[in-house]
């Protein structure tokens, strides 16, 4: 999915610009290297991730960047592709980027670390299309939906996970909620609906076509199960029945005779003793003439209640 969504790439400017600054807030690490200057380095485990958005650096603020390939600390010693820039001598790239993303602001005169979203980065719609398709490379994952519904980003702090709780749920539809783990914030999404919606804005086309897929087949086999279950109720309900009803007809035989019932009943509690385990339906069809499910129901349960007069 991810790799689909590093094939896309943003027409506008101000698009490009979004996406940025949404995987740059996301994954960004800066530190200062003296004389007032930044260095900016951006971590994936993708290489296509790491590819597109050096084309994308390189494409708006004409930065070049190398990319390092590296290990991340887990005991699996993952691959990771940092996308390293740092100023030289005579540049101001690194800074630029952060100012434009919005993460490095000035503040009573001092330079500082913004902890949201730049409000001018998303004022149009397709502007927080891109954002958001910029945050989920950076930090997002969705889960298998063959196992279970759940679409999420992690954030470093609570304000931007407010913010971009904000951003998700102003398109119509979508609530996304917030919760902490780990010292982390995350913003997620648990209704496969809506995590749909979400890949179509993040123009995810092919991870939406295979998650309508694995929802309609396991709507199928719920449905397929509902059934089966319900079937199994009726055949147990069947049973009971039946079983009910036989032992009324043998209490009338031991008490008075079946010579005693009416010529109608007699009828259907001899068709009842010979086929214990019809249904209604069946057992309409054997009577000479034949009657409704209805008509057999009725006469089996004024046996019954004759029976429960003995």
């Amino acid at each position: 999915m991810k790799t689909e969504l590093a094939h896309n790439e943003s027409e506008k400017k101000c698009c490009k610009l979004a996406e940025i600054a949404g995987f740059a807030r996301m994954c960004g690490k800066l530190s200062f290297v003296g004389g007032g200057r930044v260095s900016l380095k951006l971590t994936s485990e993708n290489p296509a991730i790491a590819r597109h958005f050096k084309l994308l650096l390189k494409d708006y603020f004409a930065a070049e960047s190398i990319i390092e390939i590296g290990q991340d600390s887990s005991p699996m010693h993952r691959k990771i592709y940092n996308l390293k820039l740092t100023d030289g001598e005579d540049s101001r790239t690194a800074e630029n980027i952060l100012r434009e993303s919005g993460i490095l602001v000035v503040r009573s005169g001092f330079d500082s670390i913004s902890d949201g979203i730049l409000e001018s980065l998303i004022k149009q719609k397709c502007c927080r299309k891109a954002y958001l398709r910029g945050a989920f490379l950076g930090s997002g994952s969705m889960s298998d939906p063959e196992k279970s519904y759940h679409l999420e980003f992690v954030c470093s702090g609570e304000e931007l996970a407010s913010d971009l709780k904000k951003l998700i749920n102003s398109f119509t539809g979508l609530n996304a909620k917030v919760t902490s783990r780990q010292g982390s914030y995350v913003v997620y999404l648990k209704d496969a609906e809506q995590i749909g919606d979400m890949l179509n804005i993040m123009k995810a086309q092919q991870a939406f076509f295979a998650l309508q897929d694995i929802r309609l087949t396991k709507e199928m086999r719920n449905i397929t199960n509902r059934l089966s279950n319900c079937d199994s109720a009726n055949s147990d309900k069947l049973v009971s029945a039946a079983q009910r009803q036989v032992a009324a007809i043998h209490r009338i035989e031991d008490k008075r005779g079946l010579g005693s019932l009416p010529e109608k009943l007699e009828e259907i509690a001899r068709l009842r003793l010979d086929n214990p385990f019809l249904g209604l339906s069946e057992l309409a069809e054997l009577c000479e003439p034949k009657l409704t499910k209805s008509g057999v129901n009725g006469r089996l349960r004024r046996i019954e209640e004759i029976a429960e007069k003995l």
